[in-house]
């Protein structure tokens, strides 16, 4: 079978290519070895969301009497919410499988491995294998959870983000080794439920990417909910010989050895670019990823590549963006490339944590004269009366020209509030502009605007 485009994998790069592929004329087909929608639709974005979501309708139960609510004692039902989680998880995937319908792509399920001459080869369950050939071939294959050599997985005791969201019991204590996004959502999903949870992070802040006052903060809340926190520290070992696992933990105050039913690895994700056709069509990598250019080919004509394999943040929203602009130069209809500084980025635990730009450390080690705004929930009414008073906005404008170089959140729903931000910087906006736009009252966006005040002096209410 010939077709214009073939996409392998179908994750939220590759069956979004698939479908403006569609929308743009191409006769296209999509390869997918386990479940449409990919690990975020399957494992990773949505089910996490589903289980934090749990989490959260949890701890309102019971903070009700804040509320002026008086309910019964409540429990988490385990099993219960991971069957939620798969169920939602479920549902979403068999979205995916009505847009391929819909936008008539050709599904083919089976492990798909590239071939020079615009070819490739899908086996299926049985070991069937069929060959098919297309103008262009995108790979997006996605990622996998990263293993260290000390900290192999064996799906049990030691266990990735895979296996943290369907384990068969609620374990009683848990080691969370790293501190990114997915290592601090699991680490507050199995607090909220009751697991007694340490998190373990190399370097000297949680959250290490973002901003250094959104660490701290994070670091007092958690700390306060009964996580324990062990940053600059690394594991060393992990005895698994008992009937739990004994975590051999070393920093600055020398070696510990903790106890734990389950050790979360949380140290970030590998490519998955072995086994799929890479070397023998001649296609180059360098340090696990796919070398490509502005509009994702590579160096092999006719062949693409996106998403987690690609240089860049390994984000869904990224994958989706990456492939309508891929798929948009191979119809030839002369997309921009992709602004990698004005990609956002979210984290779900509660509060919630969101950025997008420079943080002000970056802000001023690239020679900046910064003007930095900040303005606590604590001081906004919707927080007040909503009963989510954690967190802060923080904002930094260039002081030369007012150019937004970035904005940092922490606190209730800021993941759908960043986006105000996103499309201000996209639009050059300046911040006498955001203070000259009129926010909603009383809502916890305003924070954005009395944020963008305060960098000017023109604060009101604080």
């Amino acid at each position: 079978m010939n077709f214009d485009l073939i996409v392998i994998g179908s994750g939220p790069g590759g069956y979004v290519a698939a479908i403006r592929a569609s929308q743009l004329g191409l006769k296209t087909a999509v390869i997918e070895k386990e479940s449409l929608g990919g690990i975020c639709l399957n494992w990773g974005c949505i089910p996490t969301k589903a289980l934090l979501k749990s989490a959260q309708v949890f701890e309102y139960l019971q903070h009700a009497s804040d509320y002026g609510i008086s309910v019964g004692e409540s429990k988490a039902d385990f099993n219960a919410i991971v069957k939620r989680s798969r169920d939602v998880a479920s549902g979403m995937s068999k979205g995916v499988q009505f847009l391929m319908k819909k936008n008539k792509i050709e599904v083919i399920m089976g492990t798909g491995i590239a071939k020079p001459g615009n070819k490739v080869e899908v086996t299926d369950a049985s070991g069937k294998k069929t060959e098919y050939s297309a103008k262009n071939i995108i790979i997006a294959t996605g990622g996998r959870s990263k293993e260290l050599p000390n900290l192999k997985q064996d799906g049990k005791k030691i266990i990735g983000y895979r296996d943290a969201m369907n384990l068969p019991a609620q374990p009683k204590s848990m080691i969370v080794v790293g501190a990114g996004a997915i290592g601090i959502e699991f680490a507050y999903f199995y607090n909220s439920i009751g697991t007694k949870v340490t998190v373990v992070e190399f370097l000297p802040s949680i959250v290490p990417v973002e901003d250094e006052d959104v660490s701290k903060e994070l670091e007092k809340i958690y700390k306060k909910k009964g996580i324990n926190i062990l940053t600059g520290a690394s594991v060393e070992k992990v005895d698994t010989t008992g009937s739990g696992c004994k975590v051999t933990i070393k920093s600055a105050k020398g070696i510990e050895i903790l106890d734990c039913d389950i050790v979360l690895s949380a140290v970030g994700i590998s490519t998955n670019i072995e086994n799929i056709g890479l070397e023998s069509c001649g296609i180059k990598t360098e340090k696990g990823k796919v070398l490509v250019d502005d509009f994702y080919q590579t160096n092999i004509k006719g062949y693409y590549a996106i998403g987690d394999i690609v240089k860049g943040p390994a984000l869904a929203h990224v994958a989706s963006a990456e492939g309508i602009i891929c798929v948009e130069n191979i119809a030839e209809k002369k997309p921009h490339p992709l602004d990698y500084n004005n990609i956002p980025g979210c984290t779900y635990c509660q509060p919630e944590i969101a950025s997008v730009g420079l943080t002000e450390k970056a802000a001023k080690e690239a020679g900046y004269q910064i003007k930095v705004g900040k303005f606590p929930f604590s001081a906004s009414g919707k927080a007040s009366a909503s009963g989510a008073k954690e967190g802060f906005i923080k904002v930094i404008f260039d002081s030369k020209y007012g150019e937004w170089l970035g904005a940092h959140m922490i606190g209730a729903n800021v993941t759908e509030m960043i986006a105000e931000v996103v499309v201000a910087r996209k639009l050059e906006t300046t911040g006498h502009e955001i203070i000259k736009s009129v926010h909603p009252h009383p809502t916890m966006s305003e924070a954005i605007m009395e944020a963008t005040a305060a960098a000017y002096g023109e604060v009101i209410h604080l």
